[in-house]
């Protein structure tokens, strides 16, 4: 007669007998048996044990993780360029009110931008200057070659040289040189350690290594500069 045999979840010591349920013709019989020879018992309650514990491995294994995660996101997330950041990434200038002879300064980037309006003279002066004589013959401007040389027609915004913009800041330590005619050279002069700059932004006299930068910059109409 077939019987199904199930071991209960009583842990015994070891040659002890467990308790062994027989099933037959729906009666249940239990009873102190030691195992058969080449039987081999499997408890229950060691499968619901290693059930157990692989739960609660994974389970803080994925606690772990996200906690990792949650701790490195905001790190990660600080690295991205903030809204005013991208906001300044380019910008649109009206120099509609600039007059011949005068320039505006604006903000780009958290540094000034020099947006002058030549008068034919300043153009004059800046392209007969003999180009052997400059500290700094690159042109330093982000918009053309970078092997260009410094003469003024590779530094101008236009081709006829009436309007020049440049980075406001001393390529010596920094300062903000001052403009409208000064210094030595008729263009910007910084008073904090005595660097000349000629009428095409080039450094011409003092410590200063370079010619004031030339930024990316185009016209979007007649009356409209974007900067970036």
């Amino acid at each position: 007669m077939s019987r199904i045999v199930f071991w209960t979840e009583r842990i015994w010591a070891d040659k002890q007998p467990r308790e062994k349920a027989t099933f037959t013709r729906g009666h249940f019989n239990v009873k102190a048996v030691r195992p058969g020879k080449g039987e081999t018992l499997v408890s229950h309650a060691e499968d619901h044990e290693g059930t157990r514990r692989d739960f609660l491995y994974y389970a803080t294994a994925g606690a772990g993780a996200v906690t990792a995660g949650a701790a490195v996101w905001p790190l990660v997330n600080q690295m991205n360029p903030s809204a005013d950041v991208k906001a300044l990434a380019s910008i649109r200038v009206d120099i509609s009110g600039i007059e011949t002879g005068t320039q505006l300064t604006v903000k780009w980037q958290g540094k000034p931008v020099f947006i002058r309006r030549r008068t034919e003279e300043e153009i004059e002066a800046a392209r007969n200057v003999d180009m052997s004589t400059l500290i700094d013959s690159s042109a330093r401007n982000d918009n053309g070659n970078e092997s260009a040389d410094a003469s003024d027609e590779n530094r101008a915004l236009d081709e006829n040289g009436e309007w020049l913009v440049m980075m406001g800041v001393c390529t010596h330590l920094g300062c903000v040189p001052l403009g409208n005619a000064a210094g030595e050279f008729g263009g910007w002069f910084c008073p904090c350690h005595g660097s000349h700059y000629d009428t095409s932004g080039r450094i011409r006299k003092g410590p200063a290594p370079e010619n004031l930068p030339v930024p990316v910059a185009n016209f979007v109409d007649e009356t409209t500069i974007e900067l970036g």
